[in-house]
């Protein structure tokens, strides 16, 4: 859609093409309904939340992590539903809690092979339903297999090294400043959409945004927290920016797909606890792999 700016005319209707009217492209406007003190403040507690669990125990920190996958991992199975799908919850359930526990405790061996197991497990959990729709029940159950809990067991990984609280918070900061620095320059500046059929409120500029705020707070990450390299930093916030941005288009085209705004109503200003992952768990991922190339261990 595009809105047209008008100018005065002495009579008639006015016409872009006859008139010198400028015609510019409809800023994107914030998503309506959207509470932004509540969402601050949501925020702000979970990053307490976050931070706190992170430097008093490393355990509490990846039961924190169990219990918001577990809930995203519902909040899917829930938003399938419309569409037909049944996912075999008992299964997919146990796969988050064997996958991200695994990972912390067994590394990428146990992460892999949970993930594997849960994959039979969702073959032979969907078998008491019958043959009608299981090939599209186990793909599905596969796939959120693959992209909530298997994602998010690489933050599990990055937790593992004695530097794995900073780890991890280099890499929830890239992530936060992908949305914060899309948002901001998106409302400000935001001209030319970047996937109008999938979120029209995402722009390039936006996307210029996002890039901008990742890559300082990459380099700044990695070299004062972690104390590596300038260059391993913008890696990573060029990586977080693709993977940040992928991860959100993805969500809003599940969401699309099945006719919902959010996956859930559990944080006030956010949605559901998936509408908040969605970001973070590819980033999850492409950070574990560039802070173990590229960055030491901090002891």
């Amino acid at each position: 859609m595009q809105e047209i700016v008008t100018h005065p005319s002495s009579g008639g209707d006015p016409s872009p093409a006859d008139s010198g009217q400028d015609v510019v492209p409809a800023r994107p406007r914030p998503r309506p309904g959207r509470n932004l003190v509540a969402a601050i403040g949501v925020g702000l507690l979970l990053g307490v939340v976050v931070l706190a669990s992170l430097f008093i125990v490393k355990a509490v920190f990846v039961g924190f992590v169990v219990v918001a996958v577990c809930i995203a991992v519902i909040e899917l199975s829930r938003a399938l539903q419309p569409a037909g799908v049944r996912l075999p919850l008992v299964p997919l359930l146990a796969g988050v809690i064997g996958m991200l526990v695994g990972a912390y405790v067994g590394q990428t061996p146990a992460l892999v092979g949970a993930f594997g197991l849960t994959a039979l497990a969702l073959c032979m959990g969907r078998l008491a339903g019958g043959r009608d729709g299981f090939v599209r029940d186990v793909t599905a159950g596969v796939f959120v297999a693959m992209y909530v809990p298997f994602l998010a067991g690489f933050a599990m990984l990055m937790l593992r090294p004695e530097d794995g609280p900073l780890r991890v918070v280099v890499f929830v900061a890239v992530t936060v400043a992908s949305d914060i620095g899309g948002y901001t320059a998106g409302v400000l500046f935001g001209r030319h959409p970047l996937a109008p059929s999938i979120s029209p409120a995402k722009t390039y500029e936006g996307l210029a945004g996002s890039a901008v705020f990742c890559l300082a707070i990459g380099v700044v990450g990695v070299m004062v927290l972690l104390e590596g390299s300038w260059w391993a930093g913008l890696i990573l916030g060029a990586a977080a920016t693709i993977t940040a941005t992928l991860g959100d288009l993805v969500e809003s085209m599940l969401k699309r797909d099945v006719g919902i705004k959010d996956m859930g109503s559990l944080l006030p200003g956010h949605g559901g606890v998936m509408d908040r992952l969605d970001s973070l768990l590819p980033t999850a991922l492409v950070s574990w792999l560039v802070l173990s190339l590229l960055v030491p261990v901090v002891t």
